[in-house]
């Protein structure tokens, strides 16, 4: 049984989407999101903006969930030590509104498993799915990059690109029989 910590933006939370979306809304713009491949995140948007938008109450509880997450997650908690592990306390808002978030679209992963911190470099596992190199560089697991726009141009970890390839890595035969059979039906 291997301890596995999983990042929520971008991973579990498909966050690139929602603020595309929530800036449209408000501003009016739509944001080709190409527009957002291999530039740091926030920077297609007019200054403090991005910021702002991610400070605002219920943006983090908005968020839809990313395709195949929420399946793979519980199929990989089922047999291995799942965390979900959020750097949360840059937007103190978000803590409340991540917790309610994971609750409705993760019930099977407890309280007790559920870690918001400033800095990851302080987790111990075996395996860490995260979309950010500052997270991945210190760990001393085995680091899977989760492909977001920002990250593209990284090369110096394994890549995975949806969750239907995390299924793969860890060889979580009954999702990919479970996804089979949905693409049939």
């Amino acid at each position: 049984m291997a301890r596995i910590a999983i990042d929520m933006d971008n991973v579990m939370a498909d966050l690139t989407q929602h603020l595309l979306d929530v800036y449209a809304k408000e501003y009016g713009e739509i944001i080709d999101p190409e527009r957002l491949n291999n530039i740091p995140e926030g920077s297609a948007f007019p200054e403090g903006v991005a910021t702002k938008i991610l400070s605002a109450p219920g943006f983090f509880r908005g968020i839809p969930v990313m395709a195949g997450s929420q399946e793979v997650v519980k199929a990989l908690a089922d047999q291995h030590e799942v965390f979900v592990v959020s750097a949360a306390m840059e937007f103190p808002l978000s803590l409340a509104e991540k917790h309610a978030w994971l609750n409705e679209h993760f019930p099977f992963i407890s309280w007790k498993n559920i870690v918001f911190c400033g800095s990851k470099t302080i987790v111990e596992a075996d395996y860490m799915i995260d979309d950010h190199d500052k997270n991945l560089s210190a760990f001393k697991g085995t680091p899977l990059l989760f492909t977001a726009p920002h990250n593209l141009p990284l090369t110096d970890y394994r890549r995975v690109n949806n969750w239907e390839e995390v299924a793969e890595y860890f060889e979580l035969s009954a999702v990919k029989n479970e996804n089979h059979l949905l693409a049939v039906s």
